[in-house]
């Protein structure tokens, strides 16, 4: 039994003894270096993409025969002129009017050889009964509430500003000669003129509107027009105390100064509330008293009751009639006034 401690006798390999508890040792991986990889590409600016040839030919034809339409209408509005009796035409109700221009239209429509849609020819006889008793393209941007100005840059071009952005419309004359007769319809009613010895004017519309025109050659591409149009609702010292224009305190002594007859000058930039100004102050004066106004266009649309208003005037084509501001106030002197505002 003790063979195997004997010398000279095999010793037997001896088994490796496993903990059983503890794990074998985890045998190591090189891990061979990994490839790069390829950065993101950047993303490429998308491009609208062109309009397509379908939508091309669409608004040529659209341009067209909005084209076609403002010859015929300018076409129709010449016949009209021939055969309407201008000089009745304040005696002429509106619907009979209406009535007479719808007939002259279908007629030419009828030797044009042209059919319209009950729209366009609705829109058709609107631009004429325009054309005949008002402004023609401007009427609609006239009597629409929400423009403020209007703005003509030649005869394909008018803009108009709404809440302080300017905005392009659709509204086009025929030619040169369609705008400068509009502009020569509002200077004349108002005994003034303009042409190249007098090629810029300043008149208003019936509304009270500011009207301004500037015709060749110191208009380069073609007459020059803005139109300020003024609110119908008058703004008081409140409302623009409301609006931030003014404090209670510069009120209050603006007020003491119309009332203790100081002399006072508003000035300020184009558009920056001069004349709403003065309009606002004038409730400050005492209705017993008596207002002369002196103006280059009349727009003061003061608060009470006893007002006379002055305009000055350019000489006629012979150089005469000319009445200046200096030749107004010095007629205003001998007709009493109380308040002279110039």
């Amino acid at each position: 039994m003790f063979s195997r401690f004997q010398k000279g006798a095999a010793v037997p390999a001896e088994k490796p003894v496993v903990d059983p508890v503890q794990p074998p040792s985890p045998s190591i991986e090189i891990k061979k270096p990994e490839e790069a990889v390829p950065a993101p590409e950047s993303p490429k600016l998308t491009r609208r993409a062109p309009k397509t040839a379908v939508n091309t030919a669409e608004m040529e034809r659209d341009a067209k025969r909005k084209a076609r339409l403002l010859d015929i209408r300018m076409e129709i509005h010449r016949k009209l002129l021939e055969t309407l009796n201008l000089s009745i035409l304040d005696k002429v109700g509106e619907a009979e009017l209406r009535r007479e221009i719808s007939a002259i239209s279908r007629e030419g429509l009828r030797e044009q050889g042209l059919v319209l849609n009950s729209a366009e020819m609705e829109q058709l006889n609107s631009d004429l009964y325009d054309e005949v008793t008002g402004l023609g393209p401007l009427e609609p941007l006239l009597k629409d509430d929400t423009v403020n100005d209007i703005l003509v840059n030649g005869h394909k071009q008018v803009f108009v500003e709404r809440k302080g952005k300017l905005q392009i419309t659709d509204t086009v004359f025929r030619d040169e000669k369609h705008l400068l007769r509009v502009i020569d319809k509002i200077v004349s009613a108002v005994g003034r003129r303009v042409d190249e010895s007098n090629p810029y004017v300043d008149a208003r519309l019936q509304d009270g509107s500011r009207f301004n025109a500037l015709v060749p050659p110191c208009a380069v591409d073609g007459p020059l027009v803005s139109i300020r149009k003024f609110t119908k609702e008058k703004l008081s010292v409140d409302d623009l105390i409301g609006f931030g224009a003014f404090t209670e305190e510069m009120a209050a002594y603006l007020q003491a100064a119309v009332a203790t007859r100081l002399n006072i000058i508003v000035s300020g930039g184009t558009g920056s509330g001069k004349t709403t100004t003065l309009n606002a102050l004038s409730s400050f004066i005492d209705n017993a008293e008596r207002i002369v106004t002196i103006e280059d266009t009349a727009e003061l649309q003061l608060q009470q009751i006893h007002v006379g208003r002055m305009e000055s005037r350019p000489p006629n084509v012979e150089g005469r009639g000319e009445g200046t501001q200096r030749d107004l106030l010095r007629n205003a002197l001998r007709m009493r006034p109380d308040r002279i505002i110039v």
